[in-house]
Parts: C-alpha cells; sequence; structure tokens
C-alpha cells in the first residue's frame, strides 16, 4: 500500500501493484491496479503501452488512444465523449506513457478504466485488461454513546480501505479541535456536531452529525465549490439548523481576509469589509442563510464560511465552506489549416472552472449574434478582419473579448533620432491581436530569400555596424491568421572607412594628357575630401576628384587625400605620380674645354632631362650616320681631321630632341709660341718674388744688430719742408749702399 502525499493536490489511495497484460510485443501495464479516492477530489491514473516496431514491413505508430468504463456494441465509448464525464477528465502521455485525469469525483465514477490504442497496422488495436479499479467514496462518521455518561467513541469511516496511516482532522461545532488518527473519544452534549476529515484534504470532509440526540447546530453548504464568471452575481448558501437556541449572531466570513481582522482568531463579517462596500447581501429563508455577491471580481476568488454565535457557544470558525473562483470567459483558438485568404479553426469558449450545470453558448461574430444555444465549440472559417466572442447563454452581458487576427503591426526603434555605428538599437514590433501574435524579423534588402532574422518582439544589435543599413520589417501571427508591418529604413552613420585613390587613365602618365585623380570612402554621410602633395594642402572640397587638365613634370610626386565627416576622418594611402615626358633639348660639356691639341684626348658629354631617361646618340654634321652612343664621346689622339661641328641626340619612348652643334677645332703654330712665351714670363714673375721675398728678411736681420743701446734724445723744430727732402734723399742713399755691400 501506498499513501499519495498532500503536496500532490490529489487525495488518492493506490494499491501499488503493476500488472503488465500482453504478448508477442503489445501490452499495457497499469500502476497501480486499485485506486481509493475520496469523493470531490481529483485522480491520476497511469499506464505505460508497447507495440512491435515492425510488423509485416510496415513501421508501426499509434495513431488513436482512449480510455473507457463501458462499450456501445463492441466498440469503447471514450470518456472524453461521455457525457457524465463532461469537462472532468484530460489525457496525458506520449509514445509510451499512458495517463487519464478525473477531477470533482463523484461516487458514480466508481469503475474499472481501461486503456485502448489504435495503430496504423490493420491488426494493431489493442485494450489493456484488466484496467484499473477505481473506488470513490466519502467519509463518515459513525460511532457508539455511553449510556452512563456523555462519553462517545467516533470513527471516520469510509467505503474502501485508505492506503498507508493518513492523520485525520476532527471538527465539533465547526471548530478543528484535533488531528489523529481514524477514532476519537470526547464528551458531547445535545447541542454538539462532529466531523471529520483527512489532513492535508480538509475540504473532503464528512458530513457533520449529531452525536447525541437530533438538536445539535449543523450547517451543511449547499456546494462545496462555485464557478462564477467576472461581472456577475453569485449566492452562496448554507442550510443552518439552529433549532431552539437563541442566536445571537449569524454572518459570513473569508479566512482569507483575516490579517486585516482586529484579532486574526475572531472572525470579522464580511459586509464590513470596504473591498465588498455595496456588493455583499445576507439573506435568511427559514433554514438556509445565503450570501450574495454583486459585481464580481477575480479578487472574490476565496473560501467563504458562516459563524453562527449563540448564548452558550459558536459554530464554524474552522469548518471548511465554500470556495469560489472568479472566472472569465476566454476563446481558446486550435488552428486546423490555413487557406490564401482564410484560416479553418476551432474556437472553444473557456474558463478556468467548470461552470455549474450545462450552460449553453452563444457566438458573436464581428459583434453580431451567429449561433445560440449550442456547445462551447465553434468551427468555422476566418477571415483577417473577422472578430469571434462567446457568452454564456443568460449571462450575455458577461461576454469573452474577442479573438481576432493581428492587426497591421508597428515597428518602434529605440533609441529614436540617428542611429550611429556601434551604438546599441533595439527594433520593437507590437501588434494588437488576440491571442497573442508570434513575431518574426527579416532584412527585406540584402536577403533575396527572405529567410528570418530573429523570433519575438524585439531585434537587438548590440553594437549596429554599417552593414546592417536597410529595410527591415516584421511579421505577427496567431492561430487566426498573420500580417506584415510596414518596412522601416535603418540608416547607419559612420565615419569615413577604407579610403583609397585611384589614377585615371591607368598606366602610364605622359606630361600634357589630362589626369584625374579620384578619392573614394565609405561614409555616411557622404565625406568632404582633402588632396596633399608632399603634405602641402592643395584642395579641399566635397568633389572627390583632383583633375589635372595637361599635366607636366613639374607634377610628379607623392599623393593623398584625407576624407572626413562629423563622425571621424581617415587618410588614404599615399601615390605616387610619376610624369613621362620626351628629352628636352640636350645641353654639351666639352672637356677639356678650349682649342684642341694635336694628339690630347677630348670628351664630349650630352645631358639632357626626361623621364624615362634617355639614350644618347652622337652625330657628326653632315654625316648621317652616328660616331658613337652613350651620354659621352671620347675622341683620342685628336688630329686635324676630327676638327668639325658635332652635336648629340638625347632619345626616349616619347620622341627625340638633337643638341646644338659644338666646333672642336685643332689649334696653329702662332697660337703654341704665345703659349710658351706665357708660360716664360710667368716662371720670371715667379723667381722675382722669391728674391724680393729674401731681400726683406735679411735687411730686418741688419738693422736689429746695429741699433745703440742708449736712448736717442729727440728734438723737435718746426717742420722745414727742404729739411724733410734732405733727410730723405740721405736715408735713401744709405739704403742704396747697404744693398751693394
Amino acid at each position: 500500500m501506498s499513501f499519495t502525499a498532500a503536496a500532490s493536490g490529489f487525495l488518492v489511495f493506490l494499491l501499488s501493484v503493476p500488472v503488465v497484460q500482453g504478448q508477442d510485443g503489445w501490452g499495457v501495464t497499469y500502476t497501480p491496479t486499485e485506486i481509493c479516492a475520496l469523493k470531490g477530489s481529483t485522480v491520476d491514473i497511469r499506464c505505460t503501452y508497447r507495440y512491435p516496431a515492425y510488423l509485416d514491413n510496415l513501421t508501426v505508430t499509434a495513431e488513436k488512444t482512449l480510455w473507457f468504463t463501458k462499450q456501445e456494441g463492441d466498440e469503447p465509448v471514450d470518456l472524453r465523449t461521455d457525457s457524465e464525464y463532461e469537462g472532468r477528465v484530460e489525457y496525458h502521455g506520449d509514445q509510451k506513457n499512458c495517463s487519464l485525469r478525473i477531477t470533482d469525483l463523484r461516487e458514480t465514477d466508481s469503475a474499472v478504466y481501461k486503456f485502448r490504442f489504435i495503430t496504423n497496422h490493420p491488426n494493431g488495436n489493442y485494450t489493456g485488461s484488466p484496467g484499473v479499479n477505481l473506488t470513490v467514496t466519502g467519509l463518515q462518521v459513525q460511532g457508539t454513546r455511553h449510556r452512563t455518561s456523555y462519553q462517545a467513541d467516533l470513527e471516520c469511516h469510509s467505503s474502501c480501505r485508505l492506503a498507508g496511516r493518513p492523520s485525520y482532522v476532527w471538527y465539533k461545532n465547526g471548530q478543528n479541535i484535533k488531528e489523529e488518527t481514524s477514532s476519537y473519544i470526547a464528551n458531547f452534549y445535545p447541542e454538539d456536531s462532529s466531523s471529520c476529515a483527512v489532513k492535508g484534504y480538509e475540504d473532503f470532509h464528512s458530513p457533520s452529525v449529531c452525536i447525541r440526540g437530533l438538536t445539535c447546530i449543523i450547517a451543511t453548504y449547499t456546494d462545496r465549490s462555485i464557478c462564477a464568471l467576472k461581472g456577475s452575481s453569485v449566492d452562496i448558501s448554507c442550510e443552518c439548523n439552529t433549532y431552539a437556541y437563541s442566536v445571537k449572531s449569524k454572518f459570513w466570513f473569508s479566512p482569507k481576509h483575516s490579517h486585516q481582522w482586529q484579532d486574526s482568531s475572531q472572525p470579522e463579517d464580511l459586509s464590513g469589509d470596504s473591498e465588498y462596500a455595496g456588493r455583499v447581501q445576507q439573506l435568511e429563508e427559514r433554514q438556509r442563510c445565503t450570501l450574495r455577491i454583486t459585481d464580481l471580481r477575480e479578487s472574490d476568488s476565496a473560501e467563504y464560511r458562516l459563524k453562527v454565535k449563540t448564548l452558550y457557544f459558536q459554530w464554524g470558525n474552522d469548518f471548511p465552506g465554500t470556495t469560489l473562483t472568479v472566472t472569465d470567459l476566454q476563446v481558446q483558438v486550435t488552428r486546423l489549416s490555413v487557406h490564401q485568404f482564410s484560416t479553418l479553426a476551432e474556437l472553444k469558449c473557456h474558463s478556468i472552472c467548470r461552470l455549474a450545470g450545462r450552460p449553453s453558448y452563444i457566438w458573436y461574430k464581428n459583434g453580431q449574434k451567429i449561433k445560440e444555444e449550442t456547445s462551447s465549440s465553434y468551427t468555422g472559417y476566418f477571415y483577417p478582419e473577422d472578430s469571434y466572442s462567446c457568452a454564456v447563454k443568460g449571462l450575455e452581458d458577461f461576454r469573452s473579448p474577442s479573438v481576432y487576427a493581428p492587426k497591421v503591426p508597428s515597428v518602434l526603434v529605440s533609441p529614436s533620432g540617428e542611429t550611429v555605428e556601434g551604438s546599441s538599437v533595439t527594433l520593437t514590433c507590437s501588434s494588437d491581436a488576440n491571442p497573442a501574435a508570434t513575431y518574426t524579423w527579416y532584412k527585406e534588402n540584402g536577403n533575396p530569400d527572405h529567410k528570418p532574422l530573429k523570433t519575438g518582439p524585439q531585434l537587438d544589435f548590440v553594437s549596429i555596424q554599417s552593414s546592417d543599413s536597410g529595410e527591415y520589417y516584421c511579421t505577427a501571427e496567431n492561430e487566426l491568421g498573420g500580417n506584415r508591418s510596414d518596412s522601416i529604413s535603418i540608416n547607419v552613420k559612420y565615419g569615413p572607412k577604407n579610403t583609397s585613390v585611384l589614377v585615371s587613365p591607368s598606366g602610364e602618365t605622359v606630361e600634357g594628357s589630362s589626369v584625374t585623380l579620384t578619392c573614394s570612402s565609405d561614409a555616411n554621410p557622404a565625406a568632404t575630401y582633402t588632396w596633399y602633395k608632399e603634405n602641402r594642402t592643395l584642395h579641399q572640397g566635397p568633389e572627390e576628384s583632383y583633375n589635372f587638365t595637361s599635366i607636366s613634370s613639374e607634377d610628379s610626386g607623392t599623393y593623398h587625400c584625407q576624407s572626413d565627416n562629423q563622425y571621424g576622418q581617415f587618410n588614404s594611402s599615399s601615390l605616387f605620380i610619376d610624369v613621362q615626358y620626351s628629352p628636352k633639348v640636350p645641353s654639351v660639356l666639352v672637356s677639356p674645354s678650349g682649342e684642341t691639341v694635336e694628339g690630347s684626348s677630348v670628351n664630349l658629354t650630352c645631358s639632357s632631362d626626361a623621364n624615362p631617361a634617355a639614350t644618347y646618340t652622337w652625330y657628326k654634321e653632315n654625316e648621317a650616320s652616328p660616331k658613337a652612343s652613350g651620354q659621352t664621346f671620347t675622341m683620342t689622339n685628336f688630329t686635324s681631321e676630327h676638327s668639325r661641328e658635332y652635336y648629340c641626340e638625347a632619345r626616349n619612348p616619347l620622341g627625340a630632341t638633337n643638341s646644338s652643334t659644338h666646333l672642336i677645332a685643332l689649334a696653329g703654330k702662332g697660337t703654341i709660341y704665345m703659349n710658351a712665351a706665357r708660360l716664360t714670363l710667368i716662371v720670371l714673375i715667379l723667381i722675382a718674388v722669391f728674391l724680393l721675398y729674401l731681400w726683406i728678411r735679411k735687411k730686418k736681420t741688419l738693422k736689429s744688430t746695429t741699433e745703440p743701446s742708449d736712448p736717442v734724445q729727440t728734438v723737435q723744430s718746426d717742420s722745414d719742408p727742404e729739411y724733410e727732402n734732405l733727410t730723405a734723399a740721405q736715408t735713401e742713399a744709405t739704403e742704396e749702399q747697404e744693398d751693394q755691400v
């Protein structure tokens, strides 16, 4: 035996004896095969099943599964179609596991439950036997009274044996007095009533009973749970027999609001709660006490209890009351197929709790009734402009929200304003749709296959790049259709990059031709350009090109451009412009210069400015054949035959230019004699200079040896010209004598 813990939400007692039934690879295993569950609770019946993977050259797959308790003829009746289980059964599982959930159990649900699966094989239908035996029981208080005292022995009884050792909760006059085993011994007086429950499952308690006589106070709630629509009204009722006891007060309260009470152990009348102001009434008719709540809100979902106070005792603090669940209607959509202009779908009018009775539903299309007094489902073709809603008949004012395909989505760019490269940018797609839409992002240009970029309402660029510029749009889709947004342009701004210089025309640059330099740069917004030659500014402006109408050799050099905008700047690499031109007029240098002596050697050197460098050819006047090639023309052992006018030709692939003629003449005899005389005169002058130097040096030596030791007294007199001339003459005579010596 095993006991399902309270945390599971189900009160089910299981006999854990698995049964495996099957043959030849087919089978169903139930775990367990015996279940004891309390009335009003929920139960899960579980199993596993198997079948051959291959049979008769066919891959076997399960196509349909179902649970049943009875058959019509030879066919099992699927519990989902059985009116007795409507809204109370759910199937769960996969290709190996099977599970049946039944809620709000009734004693009539006691039966043997079997699982059946149908495969794609012609003979592949299988039912697992013997199935699971479910027994649904309620709790009953049974007891024995002592004749000589007020004492009674009570037992909490169920029709099937509960597994394990569950703990029990005992109530006396609606007060929780004990948590023990299934038996309870205490003194009871005529006014006392008692009830029991399994701990953790107090909502499934036994009915209250009088222990001594029939004059105890017993309050029985008409409904353990009520499901009501938001905005509507609800009546929560209790049959309360007070007999002849003098009642001081009788009021309704909700434990949910105990935090608002002055004393959390002492309930307070709900009519004094501000949340219910103007919305609650307490109605009494004979032994029935009713709480009416109008304009229901979802926050009204709670448990509601009745408290009775007499002169001698009180009833109802702890005894479970009626649980109210407030719900609104929702339309659930299941897409069946998609067509070019419409969608085939099934709609179901749904609430989070099961409405009482067998309500009829009304369906609305674009606000107009289309079907009345139908089941909760509706199937049809739906167009993008259509909207649908549902209501319970008789409660038409509490209609569900409409369902419809997405409207045209809108796209929001954040942050707004300019988008700068490297920044974080988010695109958000939103659309009015019910059910909620799913979103997909696309880039219109640069994505010819229109493959989705991302799913979800947001498209994030953590560090946006220039390559992300383009047209973007999103689609919104739900089970009823889809729509797409208008395209939005993302224009990423960035500073210049990849700046380069292009020469046109390409190839060699010839002097006199037209040449264009073009600066190209990737930038947004467009860059302005500055041109440089050897770091000297040539031009600045928006123009990409720098033109040479007739380029010259002086334009040769290194060029580069700089592109810039408000987001940055970038320099191109340097480009050398090599202007080629034909040779300029050559110049000729004769070495040695002047007339050439017979037998000597003469060098003629030709030079010319040219690009590419020139080659040289030497000619003698009036002779067609060249005398020599190369920049220097050397004539050795010069004779009279060499005397003539010479010129050179400078040539490169772009042209040729001749120098002027130069006369190279042999020197005559008169010229030789004159040159010899000039040489002799130069030698004589050099000898005379040398002798003069020797005389001056000797004179200084004699003067220093004859100088008197005593000082000479100098007598000044008036100056006389004759005297001065005489003195000078004497001095000269003395010097001549010294020279003769």
